[in-house]
């Protein structure tokens, strides 16, 4: 090398220094402010910032392109990840101390067009599980929560899209059932929060640990309870029905629209519908809304929505079903409307005349309709009844469920 190579290799270190600092702060702010993701977001002209916060993007702002591969280097050298590697996307981890607290990070970087994309998955180990109680269930709801977590075995499927809060709902059926009589393993990946008397197990790619794998090993350590962190193929479909079906109580995620939809793609994996009959429990399908600040909500009557409350008129207190409520902004919410999020859940119980359907392969709305004639109330009648409470915005409705899900009109 050359005077004037040594010279830019001194130069390029310095500024992945002097970016690594600006990172840490980055962190800092993304991780006081609730965010659950920074983002370093590569363009033609610029790199942009920004978090992701209750499930949306919101841009801090942008640098310059050489300034943003800076920052994407630093973030590779904290996660001591290649530094090198730019044409292959990269995982590793952070481990940081934030106002004197540990907080552990999840890196992601991808090539895109005009460079490499970070993703930093926000984990603090700090947070408390949440409870059932805490989750925002409807109190019938709950109930069928209940009714479910008293069996001792059989196949629980939570489903819903990436971000819908599925692990949180699952930490809390764990938690609930963690009273120490029974001996609980975890197939997670990765592993969100540590939690105190249950076995947890990472998923390990690189050693070709997968969940199918792990599952088998798990299955042998004498568990009562097991949570498969996401089922991808049938191998571990068909371990987890059949765990299910010889006296393991199973839990399992799928990205599934709907309760109904969890048990079209389990099928679509190639479980016999059979087994799969005899061993599901029920299903939690789930959303996740922004929840409007009680300090500045506002009420509106709006006439043309009286079918719609009368259809969930059951489902609601005598004063409600009159109007719904929009965010305004106040100092109390940063003007944003809102104060954090709360669930939307559709959850199935498995009845004799569902299992009767699962076996004989029927449609996903043959199945929908059967759960609904049981008792489910399905997302459009738990979304009316959020806005009737008052908990979310119509906006929140139709941002988070399908279209083809929801005819608040209907």
């Amino acid at each position: 090398m050359t005077s004037a190579d040594f010279i830019a290799l001194d130069e390029a270190n310095d500024a992945v220094d002097r970016s690594t600092y600006a990172l840490h702060a980055l962190i800092e702010e993304a991780a006081r402010s609730g965010a659950s993701d920074l983002l370093l977001l590569a363009d033609q002209h610029h790199t942009t910032i920004a978090i992701r916060r209750w499930g949306l993007v919101e841009r801090l702002g942008e640098v310059e392109p050489a300034i943003g591969r800076h920052y994407v280097s630093a973030v590779k050298v904290m996660a001591e990840m290649d530094i090198a590697e730019r044409r292959r996307p990269l995982d590793g981890r952070i481990s940081l101390q934030i106002d004197g607290q540990p907080i552990d990070i999840r890196v992601n970087t991808l090539p895109t067009l005009h460079g490499e994309d970070a993703t930093l998955r926000l984990l603090d180990p700090r947070q408390e599980v949440r409870t059932l109680d805490q989750l925002g269930m409807a109190d019938a709801d709950r109930e069928r929560i209940a009714d479910l977590l008293a069996n001792p075995s059989g196949l629980i499927l939570v489903s819903g899209p990436t971000g819908a809060g599925k692990t949180t709902t699952l930490y809390a059926c764990l938690a609930e059932l963690n009273d120490g009589t029974r001996k609980i393993n975890t197939l997670e990946d990765p592993i969100e929060y540590s939690l105190e008397g249950v076995r947890q197990s990472q998923v390990n790619e690189a050693i070709d640990l997968d969940f199918a794998r792990l599952l088998a090993s798990v299955l042998r350590q004498a568990p009562d309870v097991v949570m498969v962190g996401e089922v991808r193929d049938v191998e571990t479909a068909t371990t987890a029905v059949r765990a299910a079906n010889s006296g393991h109580l199973v839990f399992a995620t799928l990205h599934a629209p709907t309760a109904a939809g969890a048990v079209q793609s389990m099928l679509a994996l190639g479980v016999a519908p059979h087994f799969l009959a005899s061993s599901l429990l029920g299903v939690v399908a789930q959303r996740l809304v922004r929840v409007l600040c009680p300090h500045c909500r506002q009420k509106h009557e709006l006439p043309e929505l009286t079918s719609a409350f009368e259809s969930v008129a059951h489902l609601l207190p005598n004063d409600m079903g009159r109007g719904i409520h929009c965010s305004q902004g106040c100092h109390c919410c940063g003007d944003s409307g809102y104060a954090g999020r709360g669930g939307l859940f559709e959850i199935m119980s498995a009845t004799k005349a569902t299992r009767g359907l699962i076996a004989s392969q029927a449609a996903r709305d043959e199945i929908h309709a059967q759960a609904v004639e049981d008792g489910l109330v399905d997302f459009r009648s738990a979304a009316i009844v959020a806005l009737a409470e008052g908990r979310t915005s119509i906006e929140e409705v139709v941002r988070v469920i399908p279209t083809d899900l929801l005819d608040v009109h209907g």
